[in-house]
């Protein structure tokens, strides 16, 4: 019996009516929406032997036999979603053929295949998002999402209001001007200076760029928050579900995301002002971003 069923108008369904192909494709960690798309477009996706080329078509994912260039996609488990607290030293890779610690190391096996969103070199410590779940991953990695991240770092010297300044308003990078979306001083000590700064961008290194730009460079790094999804007080090396509230409202929060404007001119010149500082960097910067590896260290 064909689990196929008729497509639909309407985006949303009753579990009756199954789900849409391309959704079921993603979930089972084929790729994104959009390149799950391009494969039932191309006709190299068969359900239960018969290819499928209509993007509307719904199935049911716990019977329907689904292969893709003739491989058989196994039944997408149960979405999970857990925060990592990174020790520095450790890779942000789930193995590594060379035996060095990584982020595999930390989470038990019975948790399944899963895939970092994102990453933190080496150095650096703090909040990184594990997942299952590769429609999100990809949400959150797109550059039009802008989802705000928040790092606590330690820099030498002592901040001023000059500096914060900058930051605020942009400073100009090897890449592109690049401004913060917030930034202050946590604590203030003899010879460094703790700083607490927030960005969307997913440019390499862009924290420590922007506070070495203003004379500052990092001495340690920790990330502290993904949007809504804050690190707390979860120690080091450990890790926690992601709650229910925090789910509900990172996927608010790429659902409710602003698409890049589109530009007829290239915005790099160095801002006058707070504002205009801040809209000519974050423009560069989304340029720059639609062409960036979506596993670019973004600290």
């Amino acid at each position: 019996m064909s689990t196929l069923l008729p497509s639909s108008g309407s985006a949303a369904g009753s579990a009756d009516e199954g789900i849409r192909l391309q959704k079921v494709l993603a979930a089972a960690g084929v790729g994104s929406r959009r390149a799950c798309e391009e494969l039932i477009r191309d006709g190299r996706v068969e359900v239960d032997g018969e290819i499928v080329t209509t993007l509307g078509t719904r199935v049911d994912p716990r019977r329907a036999v689904i292969r893709v260039d003739g491989k058989r996609i196994a039944p997408p488990a149960p979405h999970r979603y857990l925060v990592v607290n990174k020790p520095r030293g450790v890779l942000t890779a789930m193995t590594d053929r060379r035996g060095r610690p990584c982020l595999g190391d930390l989470l038990p096996p019975e948790l399944g295949r899963l895939f970092h969103v994102g990453r933190l070199d080496a150095d650096s410590e703090g909040l990184l998002l594990v997942t299952n779940d590769g429609e999100l991953a990809h949400r959150l990695m797109h550059p039009s999402h802008e989802v705000p991240k928040k790092y606590v770092v330690w820099v030498w010297g002592a901040v001023g209001r000059p500096a914060l300044r900058r930051l605020r308003e942009g400073v100009a990078l090897d890449d592109g001007p690049a401004a913060a979306d917030a930034v202050r001083v946590l604590e203030k000590l003899p010879d460094r200076s703790i700083v607490e700064i927030v960005v969307h961008e997913g440019r390499t290194h862009l924290v420590r760029r922007l506070m070495a730009a203003v004379g500052h460079p990092v001495e340690r790094l920790v990330r502290t928050a993904i949007g809504p999804i804050e690190l707390g007080t979860l120690r080091p090396g450990r890790w926690r579900e992601v709650t229910n509230r925090e789910r509900g409202e990172l996927l608010d929060l790429v659902e409710s995301s602003i698409e890049p404007r589109r530009s007829g001119s290239d915005s790099r010149s160095m801002p006058r002002s707070r504002t205009s500082g801040r809209g000519s960097a974050r423009s560069s910067a989304r340029m720059k971003r639609q062409n960036s590896d979506d596993l670019a260290q973004d600290e």
